[in-house]
């Protein structure tokens, strides 16, 4: 079967919209403390060489989210 990738543009809104589990309560979180534009800006930065899809950045909210805190300079919660 042959396939394509298709690179799709999204805003932080449209990228909330898809992410599922742990991933949801970080985008509540970076929201809550006003730093979607941050957000933005840092997945541009690690992820700047390459095309991404949903699954990484859904992974990186869910797994890294005190590594993104930290460069949010967003206090977590226990």
């Amino acid at each position: 079967m042959a396939m394509i990738g298709i690179i799709k543009t999204v805003d932080f809104w449209d990228l909330q919209k898809e992410l599922w589990c742990g991933a949801v309560y970080t985008a509540k979180t970076i929201i809550e403390n006003e730093k979607t534009y941050e957000f933005m800006q840092l997945l541009e930065e690690v992820f700047y060489d390459e095309p991404t899809d949903i699954m990484k950045i859904n992974d990186f909210l869910w797994f890294d989210e005190d590594f993104i805190y930290e460069q949010l300079s967003i206090e977590a919660e226990d």
